[in-house]
């Protein structure tokens, strides 16, 4: 109660922690009657504060007597903790709920964790935003097979408090899920495999691939591929094998969980030279490891190239076995029962047989051996010729003097000659120049520039191509892109055939 006289014109409760009202807080307020309340804010907890009331009249300043107050500590927020679910061995899932944020905003809510009991957010956390409300708190970064203790907590600026702890356990790691592929582009040395990771799990896949060994269940302390890391499909190449050997395959995939392994695949590698036996006479087939070539008239063949021989181009061949000699009449006669041969020789190459006999002794011979032979293409029996992927660039078949690879018109006496008494070229493979023409499967036509894979010649035609040379022709004939061709009902001495046969 006061005593004033004139009309009020402001009344102002000033507030002070020091009692000396020089930078005091001033809350402005109205009068009713002889009553006035005054709502002071923005105070400190657990603080004393002096303040006074000032009433400013048209006839002066009364002032009341200093008094004091002490503020009560903040209200704090509250938060409970749920129970934790989705527990995995290297997360789980806590559900939470801020339940008031007391006198001040709750500015961070969230989960602690550690090993030990009542965490605290010293320890492992999580961050959810902040306010009151319900949330959910993802855990990570978790061990196998380990006891836990989680709390929530809140904090603002009154201070962090925390739930009631839980206990859970986390379960053995969930481990990547990997499978093997199927082994493909097999040679003598090298395959293809690979495989693809289903799932990770629940840790990170740090490597990949596949390992392989001569003996069952390989693991990656054998020879491996590191082919990236992560889910998803991935292919491999396996080198430094052995060939004509069994192997056995599986992919695998690395995490901080452990190695895990898809089902084995086995495997052969073929041999460099494939020997077969057929009513008592026995012939060798070699090796050729597919790849790509320019065919034609390359740089080697000089002026002596024909315009058959134009434009070069870009070839790729898968591969295949290739006959370590022409077709003897020894085997001939094994196979067919009589030998049409004019130069006779057991040895020699066997000739006078057209393009559709060949097709019919290829027929049979099939049939005894249950494989799959058949007259090269163009285009293996050219890169054969020079040598496959151990090409040295000859002109001829494995040299540029033609004397020591052919039997041709400088050398041959007017006759064939037993085969495999030349050199050998790059791969092992005789008499490809010189001896006796070779039938091939191509119709024959004339080339293209486009880069092709496999090609197998024209569609149709009236002549089928014959390669090599032989012992009638001179050395230019006797070249690796040289081409001829003749109808297929054509007969001659100087005409034989080579095999091929499918891996």
């Amino acid at each position: 109660d006061y005593s004033w006289s004139g009309e009020i014109v402001s009344i102002a409760m000033e507030v002070s922690e020091d009692g000396g009202f020089a930078n005091a807080n001033s809350f402005e307020a109205t009068v009713s009657g002889n009553s006035l309340t005054v709502t002071a804010t923005g105070l400190k907890a657990e603080t004393t504060y002096y303040y006074r009331m000032r009433l400013n009249t048209e006839n002066g300043k009364v002032e009341s007597e200093t008094k004091t107050l002490k503020t009560t500590a903040y209200i704090l927020p509250t938060v409970t903790t749920s129970e934790v679910t989705n527990i995995s061995g290297t997360k789980a899932d806590c559900r939470c709920n801020v339940t008031s944020e007391g006198d001040l905003a709750v500015t961070a809510r969230g989960v602690c964790w550690g090993t030990t009991d009542n965490p605290t957010i010293d320890d492992s956390h999580t961050v959810d935003g902040g306010g009151a409300g319900a949330f959910t708190s993802n855990i990570t970064g978790l061990t196998e097979n380990t006891t836990y203790y989680v709390r929530a907590y809140a904090t603002s600026s009154a201070g962090t408090v925390y739930g009631a702890t839980k206990t859970f356990v986390t379960t053995a790691y969930i481990l990547p899920t990997v499978t093997t592929s199927e082994v493909d582009y097999i040679s003598a040395t090298t395959a293809k495999c690979g495989g693809e990771v289903n799932s990770e799990g629940d840790l990170t896949v740090t490597a990949r691939g596949v390992c392989w060994s001569t003996t069952d269940n390989p693991t990656i302390d054998d020879s491996h591929t590191v082919d990236g890391g992560g889910a998803g499909s991935f292919i491999s190449n396996i080198t430094g094998l052995t060939e004509n050997t069994t192997y056995y395959v599986r992919a695998y995939a690395t995490s901080g969980a452990s190695t895990v392994y898809g089902a084995t695949k086995t495997f052969e590698t073929f041999k460099t030279i494939f020997s077969l036996t057929v009513n008592g006479v026995s012939f060798e087939m070699v090796y050729v490891e597919g790849g790509s070539f320019d065919m034609g008239a390359t740089t080697e063949q000089g002026s002596d190239a024909d315009g058959n021989e134009y434009p070069v181009h870009s070839v790729t061949l898968s591969d295949y076995y290739i006959g370590k000699c022409e077709v003897t009449q020894e085997l001939w006669e094994a196979v067919m029962g009589s030998n049409p041969s004019y130069f006779k020789g057991a040895q020699n190459p066997v000739e006078r047989v057209i393009w559709n006999d060949c097709q019919n002794f290829i027929k049979k011979l099939n049939s005894l051996t249950g494989r799959t032979f058949r007259l090269p293409t163009e285009a293996e029996w050219e890169y054969a010729a020079r040598g496959g992927n151990q090409s040295l660039h000859y002109k001829y078949s494995g040299s540029n003097n033609i004397f020591d690879v052919a039997w041709h018109d400088g050398n041959s006496g007017d006759k064939t000659h037993a085969v495999g008494t030349k050199t050998a070229n790059e791969l092992g493979i005789y008499d490809m120049s010189g001896n006796v023409w070779e039938w091939c499967s191509d119709w024959y036509g004339g080339y293209s520039a486009g880069a092709q894979t496999n090609p197998q010649g024209p569609s149709s035609g009236s002549y089928r191509v014959l390669r090599g040379g032989g012992w009638f022709y001179n050395a230019r004939c006797c070249r690796v892109s040289y081409r001829i061709s003749h109808a297929p009902e054509y007969s001659s001495s100087d005409n034989g055939l080579r095999l091929v046969l499918v891996p």
